[in-house]
């Protein structure tokens, strides 16, 4: 059985038990803060070679997420009203809705539904992938293994002859080279995924464009009311692998960047992949020090009162589109999951 299988069978269980009913309201804490990617017609749905699916969610999901969160008397607020009311020391129950990396099915799908719904919403976004060069080489590395029936190539002074003629073998493919590319070095990262882009006649440049928001279409969803604009750091790097100063720069010229373009400050950030050790405690000062009033990650966790004091380090459940069951996000509202992860701890800063 897979990893997702078995995530999905435990979930179940807590669900049909009752368990997740009987916990609720010990560890839901104060609410949820749900993180999104892309939200397209029949996202996450695919069958055969689609990895970057789990990204994917449908928007009559995000609808129902919604419509979830209100009837377990969860307030959709924007993210500003949930950091004043952790500061303020108020218990009202919230879900707030995020998205990262600025896709233009954010604008096409997800705002209408915001808006039909009157949920505020925030939106984190890189100015890298804003302007088109950044290189999303999560999918791109898909598109690479998608692009002929045999993969060879020298990365990090390894070498790779992987078959990628089947879905199975284009699988195991994404399997092995995803970690290699994971864990290089940021920099290094983005030069060798070019390379591989280049002998598969992938222009990453091109493809970031197709799938990714401008300026202009940054500038006519921020006129919503209910959206928030945030950072993402400038390159969509992972913070906690760079060095001090790299890493500082992505947080600070982010934010500055984005302020310009947009004629307002950037209160929010969002650290690419987010977890450990992607983001680290280092990185927490380096934000605050950037001048965000808060930043989310993807720890998993609900928020808890003792998050008003580390509000550099957010933790955000993950909405993944090969678990669009409502029942999945039910059960981690209850905060019962993410308990189980975190060992019962409710702040996980470390």
């Amino acid at each position: 059985m897979g990893k997702t299988a078995i995530l999905r069978s435990a979930l179940d269980m807590m669900h049909f038990s009752g368990a997740t009913g009987i916990v609720r309201r010990r560890l839901q804490g104060l609410g949820s803060i749900f993180c999104l990617h892309q939200i397209l017609p029949g996202g996450g749905r695919q069958t055969g070679f689609a990895p970057n699916s789990k990204l994917e969610c449908e928007p009559e999901f995000l609808a129902g997420m919604i419509r979830l969160a209100r009837s377990r008397g969860l307030e959709t607020i924007s993210l500003a009203d949930a950091v004043a009311r952790m500061r303020n020391g108020d218990t009202r129950p919230f879900a707030v809705f995020t998205l990262d990396d600025g896709y233009k099915d954010n604008q096409l799908f997800a705002q209408p539904v915001f808006d039909a719904l009157q949920c505020p919403y925030t939106i984190f976004v890189a100015p890298r992938i804003v302007e088109g060069t950044s290189e999303l080489w999560w999918r791109l590395l898909e598109l690479v293994i998608k692009s002929g029936d045999h993969f060879k190539a020298e990365i990090a002074r390894q070498g790779y002859s992987l078959a990628t003629a089947t879905n199975a073998e284009k699988w195991q493919a994404f399997n092995t080279l995803f970690p290699v590319l994971e864990n290089l070095e940021q920099q290094e990262q983005r030069v060798v995924i070019r390379r591989l882009c280049a002998a598969a006649k992938v222009d990453p440049d091109a493809y970031c464009r197709s799938v990714a928001m401008d300026w202009n279409d940054l500038k006519a969803i921020n006129r919503d009311p209910l959206c928030t604009i945030g950072a993402h750091t400038m390159n969509h790097h992972a913070v906690g692998r760079m060095h001090e100063a790299d890493a500082f720069f992505e947080l600070n010229q982010s934010r500055k960047d984005i302020s310009k373009a947009l004629d307002e400050d950037i209160l929010f950030n969002a650290y690419p992949y987010g977890d450990e050790p992607n983001a680290i405690a280092r990185d927490f000062v380096l934000a605050e020090k950037a001048g965000y009033a808060a930043s989310v990650t993807t720890r998993k966790g609900v928020i808890f009162p003792g998050h008003a004091q580390h509000l550099q380090a957010l933790p955000r459940i993950m909405v993944s589109g090969r678990f669009q069951q409502l029942r999945y996000v039910d059960a981690m509202m209850s905060g019962l999951p993410t308990a189980l992860s975190n060992k019962f701890s409710k702040v996980n800063v470390a």
